[in-house]
């Protein structure tokens, strides 16, 4: 590891734990099952094939009906990873408007339905955030096709979210963290007049610049953003749909003492209240006592063994590792360690460690067939394969 990527290591770890604690993270109680038990006997065990050394790789995804892996580079770029190589052309680069704080870069990246555009989200030189849209012509963006979608002040320079993701439903869902510092010392994730701190549900295609889902939880309410899907949260990193089942898992990265795992069934109307900053977890953070309507976690755990910032995964739907199959996958970007958790009766979980360590684990993604990859912004990335 050279010592710029030490120093980002380092930034990165310290950014998601930013601020004081500012109230009893250690108070209140956790549902049943929700800090689970690492199991052992027949739990599945993986190996990381290696995939590409690519630069500070931050998300992944695939086009419909192209077989190319497409990787987000936080320092601007996407690249795609052809037949196994890395195209030394980049599908697009952004590496000059890209701002690089310890938070910042180019976050996420995601394809619609059809595949004829590429959708992206960054923070720019003075540190906001944008989704823009880009036409795909042949494998590359055309530039001429750029196009805004969304513009979000950030008042700060951490917490800036950045998945991009469509959904079951076809719209785009957007994560947003809660604006920074630490604390959440502007109340945006409670507050519903602000975008920051919330999953936004938009459809990018009907209207200019998009238009809103009339379904959507808010709509018609006049103090609260339409677009706003889900909210109570701190730093969504990372939230995907079950592509069996279309439940949203999301990885919320906690303050200074803990780190939880949501779940929204498929089928919920939205509108969900994840807690931040009134709760950390099943913690009560800002709040005197956990108030009504606030949905907990289905699993959560302490920084207490060294770790700082949950790392969303997917739930396993590939072949090639049967045993982990309806498996929630995920990390954390300290411990390096790869996880999967499973539900059972009465928010019971089981959760087992899944054998490698990578080091800087900063998202996951999945293939067309279901199977899972981890990228690592010092390592690269790297496919689970079986054991």
């Amino acid at each position: 590891m050279s010592l710029q990527s030490l120093a980002l290591a380092l930034s990165l770890a310290r950014a998601a734990c930013s601020g004081s604690p500012g109230g009893p993270a250690g108070a209140g109680s956790t549902g049943p099952g929700r800090a689970g038990g690492v199991s052992s006997g027949r739990e599945p065990r993986v190996r990381l094939v290696p995939v590409a050394r690519l630069e500070q790789p931050l998300a992944l995804a695939v086009r419909p009906g192209d077989p190319a892996l497409y990787v987000a580079e936080r320092t601007g770029r996407v690249v795609a990873i052809r037949r196994g190589d890395v195209d030394p052309t980049p599908v697009l680069d952004l590496s000059r408007e890209v701002s690089l704080g310890a938070e910042q870069g180019l976050l996420g990246l995601t394809f619609s339905p059809d595949g004829e555009f590429l959708y992206v989200d960054y923070t720019d030189l003075r540190d906001d955030t944008h989704v823009e849209e880009f036409a795909m012509r042949g494998g590359r963006v055309d530039l001429s096709s750029r196009r805004p979608v969304l513009f979000v002040h950030q008042p700060f320079s951490n917490h800036n979210g950045g998945n991009l993701v469509f959904g079951p439903d076809g719209m785009l869902y957007v994560g947003l963290g809660d604006g920074g510092s630490g604390g959440d010392p502007l109340g945006n994730g409670q507050s519903l007049s602000t975008l920051l701190g919330k999953i936004l549900r938009i459809d990018p295609r009907a209207g200019r610049p998009y238009s809103v889902p009339p379904d959507n939880p808010f709509v018609g309410r006049p103090d609260a953003r339409p677009e706003i899907w889900d909210f109570g949260l701190r730093n969504p990193w990372r939230f995907t749909f079950d592509r069996r089942t279309g439940d949203l898992w999301i990885g919320d990265v906690g303050q200074s003492s803990w780190e939880e795992v949501d779940l929204e069934p498929a089928g919920s109307a939205g509108g969900l209240d994840y807690g931040w900053n009134l709760m950390e977890g099943d913690h009560p953070y800002a709040g005197a006592s956990p108030a009504p309507g606030l949905v907990g976690p289905v699993y959560e755990y302490s920084h207490a063994a060294g770790a700082c910032a949950v790392t969303g995964g997917y739930v396993y739907r590939g072949r090639t590792i049967p045993a982990l199959t309806g498996a929630y996958v995920f990390g954390d970007f300290c411990l390096g360690r790869l996880e999967a958790l499973r539900l059972g009766p009465g928010g019971a979980v089981e959760r087992w460690l899944l054998g490698p360590v990578l080091p800087n684990l900063a998202s996951f993604g999945e293939d067309a067939q279901g199977e899972l990859y981890a990228l690592s912004l010092t390592d690269g990335v790297v496919r689970l394969a079986p054991a």
